[in-house]
């Protein structure tokens, strides 16, 4: 029963979470599919990944008859970054790999990796909680709860999602340097992570580390909150550019740029839509006119590049059927 209930614990916020980053992702979408399947990457592969890596790290050190106080310190700074945002990082570069055409923007590279990081967490607190349930009891056990989820909710996104701003920029970029950006993200995000794990360590004795670790871990929270809102006003400006042509060519309305541009604009929309029976199809209509914005920006930025042309085209007759159902 206590263990079912740290994975509610757990994963209750984790998803609340997530749905978060979904939500902000508002002028084009993820698919769903895509991101239940690199959060489930996060809460299993890259977990159970990084407690084997780490597991066998701590092995050769203790052959190497270091001290257990050694073998815990270099676990927390420096085996754990390293494993675990190698193996969170690995889904947003696997996204990259497979599906390029997915990664549109930076917000995109943050959405897949904090997406990740989000259920690896998930599933490192279930067994945090776990373990402190264990050795002290219920009390304890949500005390560690309202520090790593109440407190640090967001730690595991801010890291990794320095690895999934540089997989988006080398994406988006043409420059023959842009692969310099990867070990460049992969680099933050270990330094961050270690970082808050030394202060971590280092709380147990000067409880001033434990103010620095939360001031921070916050700091990185608000970096990406900011950064998050630039990426939307940029998404809402290459949203502009792209459809004025559609509102030229007829093919749009004014008021349907107003809306499509407008993130509380397609949820008054939404609401009307609804209650006129036209949900499904304003939802599909105003999707379509992010995902054939960035299309155009990709046919404009990269050419053909398997058949970006065709696409365009293929949204654009879509749009132009669905338009005159769409207030």
């Amino acid at each position: 029963m206590v263990f079912l209930l740290t994975v509610l614990l757990s994963f209750g916020p984790a998803f609340a979470c997530a749905a978060t980053v979904y939500w902000l992702d508002r002028y084009e979408k993820e698919p769903k599919i895509l991101l239940g399947a690199v959060f489930g990457w996060g809460a299993v592969v890259a977990a159970v990944g990084a407690i084997i890596a780490q597991a066998v790290l701590g092995g050769v050190m203790e052959a190497a008859s270091a001290t257990q106080e050694a073998i815990d310190y270099a676990g927390g700074t420096i085996f754990a970054p390293v494993t675990e945002e190698s193996l969170k990082g690995l889904a947003v570069l696997i996204v990259f790999w497979v599906l390029r055409k997915e990664l549109d923007s930076v917000l995109d590279g943050i959405v897949y990796a904090a997406t990740a990081a989000l259920g690896f967490a998930a599933t490192e607190n279930v067994l945090y909680l776990y373990g402190q349930y264990s050795e002290e009891g219920l009390g304890a056990m949500f005390g560690l709860f309202f520090l790593r989820v109440g407190l640090g909710a967001w730690d595991h996104a801010v890291y990794t999602s320095f690895i999934g701003v540089a997989v988006a920029l080398i994406r988006l970029s043409r420059s023959g340097l842009r692969w310099v950006l990867l070990p460049l993200g992969w680099a933050l995000a270990l330094g961050t992570h270690s970082l808050h794990n030394a202060l971590a360590a280092a709380s147990a004795k000067t409880p001033e580390s434990a103010i620095l670790m939360f001031l921070t871990d916050w700091t990185g929270w608000v970096f990406f909150a900011v950064l998050v809102v630039w990426c939307i006003w940029r998404e809402k400006r290459l949203l502009r550019s792209h459809l004025a042509e559609e509102v030229q060519r007829g093919w749009l309305t004014e008021d349907q740029l107003r809306i499509a541009t407008s993130g509380g604009a397609r949820a008054g929309a939404r609401v009307r839509a609804a209650l006129a029976g036209k949900l499904k199809a304003t939802r599909r209509f105003y999707d379509l006119c992010g995902e054939l914005a960035h299309k155009k920006n990709q046919l404009a930025r990269y050419g053909e590049e398997d058949g970006n042309a065709a696409r365009v085209e293929a949204l654009r007759q879509e749009l132009v059927a669905l338009a005159p159902q769409v207030a």
